[in-house]
């Protein structure tokens, strides 16, 4: 890219705003060297790098980035052998716990994927050890502490002492010798204390002159008495020095011996923070992260300008590159030409440095290898060129460059000269870079351009539209129009005598009026079609808050008769259950009544079992729900199945063909095609297990049984099948398993267990089987 369009499109005002978005230097440092890239693949990566940190930023609000520094120069000093202050090495513990947090928030989120930030942080290694020792001998104000070492806190011990012991002894000369002292304080100069004594009593007090105030009237003096003091004082603050450096040397070693890792740190951190002022940047502006591609297309949906405030500008749509490659804009000055022009060169600049642009989501931009633009007024004063020429001069150098990988804005083209020959050369000049396959946008006021697009393949006019009622622009792009000059409108708004505007328009050309007749046309057509498209917005509101109605309605009756169905369900089930108890109290009569000879224990059982499984079974299909799948349901000979034209069912004996089967009904073989079946069940094949055969029958019965969280009564039920079953499989005995809890249930099986007569005894479980949770039965 070359450096002049950064300043004709302004892009060093965005550049200046994303570093304001910068929380550290590093970050900054980022900002300021951003450049767009021409290479899709490294595009396309900064764009996700921005889009991970906005989604960072839309569910958290912001992110823990301060306390970080450049410390690169840091490192390299001690690298060097270099001792670093006190405030260097506070600023490497800052950034090393900054780096910790950072690290640990982004490690902490569980939505959304963040893969590049999780990989980033990966890199930020937490030099715990280095930090500590830092922070246990710098405080937070970058001063050394007493604790730093032994050696420091006598030295400090010592100097305290000393300080205390020259100011008592300053402190008497004040209380004593005050008509001596200009003022009775004692002050320091040249680390040394003193006392201000008054010019004429300098004998009289005696000791070290040092300084002297301006009019000579005060001398500052050590006195003699305190000369020894102060000496030793400085040999201690000499001392302090000296331990101070020797620890900060020490500390410069450390840091020394972890610099690839604060290298590698410091560029981790550096990068996630230009990911998050990328992100800042766009946050600010109610941007989206678009699709990048390397077609030249360019579509925007509600696209503004990224320098004009919300309240100000006016959005609009912009497409390039698909069905036309040139936007040819007509439209009088101050309309919004030249800001549209800007308004995609500049969001194909941010969008090339990996920023997101100011327009709707699923807006996509193109990379382009260069940017071109001829913009505004150029003129050279020292080169002594015309506008003209200073335009046609950098419309040149354009030309020496472009190729089908660049995007072109022209403003106002062949302007500045003669108006035909201006048009002329303006007509040639699109014609020419049209050619080579470049996208182009262009402004003109030349009325000759403004069916130059219906003359070219790939080239589309544009407009700003103009309100005639307020004499102002809208600044709204119209695409498919041409620009119309409104001058005949205005004049007759502004009052211009209705004879004078006929006269003029009786001098316009007929193919001028043509032109004007034809973009009245196409802007009633526009109106048209927008009135239209409201009027279409609000039936398909209407059409859906219509089919939200009946959707709801529809889940209301499905509800309500699913409601229907289970209280039927459930009345049936009661009347089962009442039957089956009618049945049961009959079976236990006959069972008192039978003779032991002529009727077994065991016919009994399988009598009851009889009765269970001619319990009816409630289908859980509703009409209306049938599976419709089910044609496709592959049948197999032995399969239930019924037939819809006779409404019987049949056992399936032979597959005839894919759409033909051989059914068993009753006594008749019939064949029945595919579509006349519905399958009903299949027989699944048993899976042989250990089994007890008792008098030719074969019974699958566990040993225990588990009635944890049953109901008393149905547990008591199940206990009673249970031990028939199990006693007709022949075991001895068996467990029940009922918990702990309240006891209830534990009490219920035992009582049961004393009245059942094939039952000897029973017993809680011990250890090893459930304890007191277990109830073992053994049967006679």
């Amino acid at each position: 890219m070359n450096k002049r369009i950064f300043h004709v499109l302004e892009y060093n005002k965005i550049i200046e705003r994303l570093n304001s978005q910068a929380s550290s230097s590093l970050g900054k440092e980022k900002t300021i060297a951003i450049k767009p890239s021409t290479n899709l693949a490294e595009v396309v990566k900064w764009q996700e790098e921005t889009d991970e940190a906005a989604n960072v930023l839309r569910l958290k609000g912001n992110v823990p980035l301060g306390g970080i520094f450049d410390i690169k120069p840091s490192i390299k000093r001690t690298i060097i052998g270099g001792i670093l202050n006190a405030n260097e090495c506070l600023d490497i513990a800052s950034t090393i716990y900054g780096g910790k947090q950072i690290k640990s928030f982004i490690e902490g989120m569980d939505e959304p994927e963040l893969p590049i930030l999780r990989g980033l942080v990966e890199q930020i290694v937490p030099l715990n050890e280095l930090e500590r020792q830092i922070k246990s001998c710098i405080d937070d104000n970058g001063h050394v502490m007493d604790g730093a070492s032994d050696k420091l806190r006598s030295i400090r011990t010592k100097i305290r002492t000393n300080e205390s012991r020259v100011r008592d002894k300053l402190d008497s000369y004040t209380r004593t010798k005050t008509k001596m002292l200009s003022d009775a304080i004692v002050t320091i100069r040249n680390d040394r204390y003193v006392l201000p004594v008054k010019q004429e009593y300098r004998g009289a007090i005696g000791g070290i002159v040092h300084d002297q105030s301006s009019s000579g009237a005060t001398l500052f003096i050590e006195p003699q008495a305190v000369v020894d003091l102060n000496n030793q004082l400085q040999e201690a603050r000499v001392q302090e020095k000296n331990e101070i450096e020797r620890i900060l040397k020490e500390l410069s070693m450390k840091i020394a011996e972890d610099q690839s890792y604060l290298y590698q740190n410091v560029e981790a951190l550096g990068t996630v923070d230009f990911m998050f002022a990328r992100a800042k940047l766009g946050q600010s502006m109610r941007a989206s992260m678009p699709k990048m591609n390397d077609k030249g297309i360019i579509k925007m949906k509600q696209a503004r300008h990224p320098l004009i405030t919300d309240d100000e500008v006016v959005p609009n749509d912009v497409e390039l590159g698909e069905s036309f490659t040139s936007i040819v804009i007509t439209g009088p000055n101050t309309g919004g030409k030249t800001v549209t022009l800007k308004m995609v060169g500049l969001c194909t600049l941010m969008a090339q440095s990996g920023l997101q642009i100011p327009a709707l989501d699923g807006c996509e931009m193109a990379v382009f290898s260069n940017v071109y633009a001829d913009i505004g007024d150029e003129q050279s004063i020292e080169q002594s060129l015309s506008t003209f020429s200073s335009h046609m001069t950098n419309i040149v150098n354009i030309l020496d460059n472009v190729d089908h990988e660049t995007l072109v804005l022209f403003d106002e083209l062949g302007a500045g000269t003669d108006p035909q020959e201006g048009a002329a050369l303006a007509m040639a000049i699109l014609d020419d870079v049209v050619s080579r396959g470049a996208r182009i946008i262009a402004t003109t006021h030349y009325p000759e351009l403004k069916a130059y697009g219906y003359n070219r393949d790939g080239v589309i006019n544009a407009s700003v539209e103009f309100d005639v009622q307020t004499l102002k622009p809208t600044y709204r792009l119209l695409i498919g129009v041409p620009g119309r000059s409104n001058a005949f409108e205005i004049s007759r708004r502004l009052g211009l005598n209705e004879f004078i505007i006929e006269t003029a328009k009786s001098h316009i050309g007929t193919d001028s009026k043509s032109v004007e007749n034809m973009i009245a046309s196409l802007e009633e057509s526009r109106r048209g079609a927008e009135s239209d498209y409201e009027q279409a917005e609000v039936i398909l509101e209407q059409a859906q808050q219509l089919k939200q109605e009946i959707e709801q309605q529809w889940d209301q009756f499905e509800q309500k008769r699913e409601e229907l169905y289970k209280k039927a369900e459930e009345k049936a089930e009661r009347a089962v259950e009442k039957a089956r108890e009618e049945a049961e109290l009959i079976v236990t009569e006959l069972r008192n009544m039978k003779n032991e000879a002529s009727l077994k224990e065991h016919e009994w059982i399988e009598a009851r079992k009889l009765l269970d499984e001619a319990q009816p079974k409630l289908t859980k299909n509703k009409p209306g729900k049938t599976n419709r799948n089910d044609e496709n349901k592959e049948i197999q000979p032995g399969d239930e199945v019924k037939l819809l034209t006779l409404d019987q069912k049949g056992t399936v004996i032979e597959k005839i063909s894919n759409k033909e089967y051989q059914v068993q009904v009753g006594i008749m073989k019939v064949k029945v095609k595919r579509k006349d079946l519905q399958f009903v069940k299949r027989e699944e094949p048993l899976i042989e297990k250990p089994m007890a055969m008792v008098k030719g029958s074969t019974y699958h019965v566990k040993t225990e049984l588990d009635l944890r969280g049953e109901r008393f009564e149905d547990a008591l039920h199940r206990l009673e099948k249970y031990v028939d079953d199990a006693i007709l499989a022949g075991y001895p005995s068996v467990s029940i398993i009922h918990g702990k809890g309240t006891g209830a249930l534990r009490k219920g099986v035992q009582e049961f267990a004393k009245k059942h007569r094939h039952i000897k005894d029973f017993r809680a479980g011990s250890m090893n089987e459930g304890g007191s949770g277990v109830t073992v039965l053994e049967f006679k």
